[in-house]
């Protein structure tokens, strides 16, 4: 699978975002075009099947409302600003026709539901989809039911989960990537603190890698590390 359009141009994490401009929004997706950076942003879906571009579990931390996003519909969050901004939580089909193929899209599968539910509604939305796209996940489970039923890239986030609350059985196998045979992986997408590992370094000149998240006067010290940068507040 040909994933070079991924390096391209470096890639926008959650848009092109700063202190006015909240992430995953419109606005944030309308600055990385303009810039004409590709655009990394996450998607859930809701409780009324509805797909929609936000990044946490919970709606909190953007809105003020303790609520997980998965037992919410569209119709209940639609109205919540983002960051006391006048900007909402967008749909995916509405930051498609926005984006319309005019820049490459980096699209993260969260996965607080069963796997197949946003698989299977996220293949269906952009199956008409004329612009060039990938998608990643931390879930080797949700990548191996992609391999499954669409042909498009699929990438492995990767981590060396040292701040996650995860068990330590499911960190091992993370970590260490144990089901990249089942996976098979067309990218990995790694922390930029563990692009050094010997485990990420392996894969160097075998798949595409892209690391997570660059701020300023970074990009020299990782270059020679990876194929691409996942950035936020970025000079170059």
């Amino acid at each position: 699978m040909d994933v070079n359009f991924l390096k391209n141009n470096l890639i926008a994490h959650r848009g092109l975002h700063n202190k006015i401009i909240p992430e995953n929004s419109i606005p944030a997706f309308k600055e990385a075009i303009k810039n004409n950076y590709i655009i990394e942003f996450d998607v859930h879906i809701l409780k009324d099947n509805n797909v929609v571009v936000f990044h946490d579990d919970n709606l909190k931390r953007l809105t003020g409302i303790d609520k997980k996003i998965k037992d919410t519909t569209y119709n209940e969050i639609k109205n919540l600003k983002l960051n006391n901004t006048e900007n909402y939580i967008p749909l995916l089909k509405d930051v498609l026709k926005l984006v319309n193929g005019r820049v490459p899209l980096l699209i993260e599968l969260k996965f607080d539901n069963k796997v197949g539910l946003l698989e299977d509604k996220l293949i269906d939305i952009m199956k008409d989809y004329k612009g060039l796209y990938a998608y990643q996940s931390f879930s080797p489970f949700s990548l191996i039911y992609l391999k499954k039923r669409t042909n498009m890239p699929r990438g492995l986030l990767v981590s060396d989960f040292k701040n996650n609350k995860i068990n330590i059985i499911k960190k091992i196998f993370l970590k260490n990537m144990l089901l990249n045979f089942l996976v098979k992986p067309d990218f990995i997408s790694v922390n930029y603190n563990f692009l050094n590992s010997k485990k990420i370094q392996k894969y160097k000149n075998k798949l595409l890698i892209l690391t997570w998240t660059i701020r300023n006067n970074d990009f020299d010290k990782y270059k020679d590390l990876c194929d691409n940068f996942i950035f936020e507040s970025f000079d170059k």
